[in-house]
């Protein structure tokens, strides 16, 4: 089955190093990375979505996707 996640975060280290974690542990980018600004906090927020393919076809919304 494959697994989807969207990370975010502010733009920052902290993030990538989200992203990297998550590569190391075999996610996959799946698209481009998108960028928003945040006029309250004043800073600039991303995202990233990765996608991981697992054993199993029963997928369950109970299922912990950071376990992967």
């Amino acid at each position: 089955m494959r697994l989807y996640r969207f990370i975010t975060g502010p733009d920052d280290s902290a993030f990538c190093h989200r992203v990297t974690a998550a590569l190391n542990k075999g996610w996959e980018l799946s698209g481009s990375p998108s960028l928003t600004f945040d006029a309250v906090q004043g800073r600039t927020i991303c995202g990233q979505a990765v996608t991981k393919e697992v054993p199993g076809e029963d997928y369950s919304p109970e299922t912990k996707l950071g376990e992967y």
